[in-house]
C-alpha cells in the first residue's frame, strides 16, 4: 500500500486529504512537527509528498529543497499562491506537479495515482534513515547533515546502516563483521574498529559528535 506525507498546516484541509486517500486504499499521515518535517519524512518513508508552501517555520521550498537532497519521492506542491512565478519555483525546486487550491479531492486522487503508477512501475521507493538531523539515504548510500554531503565507503555505509536500522539497540561486533563480510571467519575485531574509528571521524567532522556509542566487550549503539 502507498504511503502519502501531507505537510499541509491547516487541519481542515490535511485531514480532508487524509480521509479521501484512504478512502482509496492509500495510508495517509499528516505532518504534525512543522519545525522538523525530515524526521516525519524518514521515520514515514512516504513514496509521495504533498506540499504546502505557507508553513509555519520555513515554506514549502524550503522542505522541498531538504527531501530533494536526500531522495528522489515524488513531491506535488498543494497551493492557493498558484501564480506562474510560484508554479514555475516549485518544478525548479524539483516538484513533480502543482496542485491549485481550492481543488477538487477526486482530481488530487487521480493525480496522486498516476504520478504513482509513473514512478513505481519502473523504480521502488528509497528509504531514509534518520537521526539526530542526519539523514541516510539507503540507495544511495550517502549521508547529509546540515548543508554537508558525508561522503562514506561501502564498509562505513554498511556499519552506520545496520546501526541506524537498530537504533536504540546494542549491535554485537560479530553482527557488524557478518553484515560486512557475510562471515567473521574474513576479518578481526582490529579491522573492525578501523572502519568504526574512520566512521566516528567522518561524523565528528561534520558536527555529529558522539553518535555512535561504544558499549565495552559488546558492541555499539546509537542512541
Amino acid at each position: 500500500m502507498y504511503r502519502i506525507l501531507i505537510v499541509e498546516d491547516d487541519r481542515g484541509i490535511a485531514q480532508a486529504v487524509k480521509e479521501q486517500a484512504e478512502m482509496w486504499d492509500l495510508q495517509a499521515k499528516c505532518v504534525q512537527d512543522f519545525r522538523n518535517v525530515m524526521a516525519e519524512f524518514a521515520a514515514y518513508a512516504p513514496h509521495l509528498v504533498l506540499l504546502d508552501i505557507g508553513l509555519p517555520f520555513f515554506n514549502g521550498y524550503h522542505w522541498c529543497s531538504e527531501i530533494r537532497r536526500v531522495s528522489k519521492v515524488p513531491v506535488i506542491f498543494i497551493s492557493s499562491a498558484s501564480d506562474n512565478m510560484n508554479i514555475v519555483m516549485a518544478m525548479n525546486m524539483g516538484a513533480d506537479d502543482f496542485i491549485a487550491k481550492p481543488f477538487d479531492g477526486n482530481v488530487l486522487i487521480a493525480k496522486i495515482q498516476a504520478l504513482l503508477r509513473r514512478t513505481y512501475d519502473f523504480a521502488g521507493s528509497v528509504p531514509v534513515l534518520e537521526h539526530r538531523g542526519a539523514l541516510l539515504n539507503t540507495g544511495e548510500g550517502t549521508l547529509v547533515y546540515g548543508e554537508e554531503r558525508i561522503e562514506l565507503t561501502k564498509n562505513e555505509f554498511r556499519i552506520l546502516l545496520v546501526l541506524m536500522e537498530n537504533k536504540g539497540k546494542v549491535v554485537s561486533r560479530e553482527r557488524l563483521m557478518e553484515r560486512l563480510w557475510e562471515s567473521d571467519s574474513f576479518v578481526d575485531d582490529n579491522t573492525l574498529t578501523v572502519n568504526v574509528n574512520r566512521l566516528r571521524k567522518k561524523l565528528d567532522q561534520a558536527g555529529l559528535d558522539g553518535f555512535i556509542t561504544t558499549k565495552f566487550g559488546v558492541g555499539y549503539l546509537i542512541a
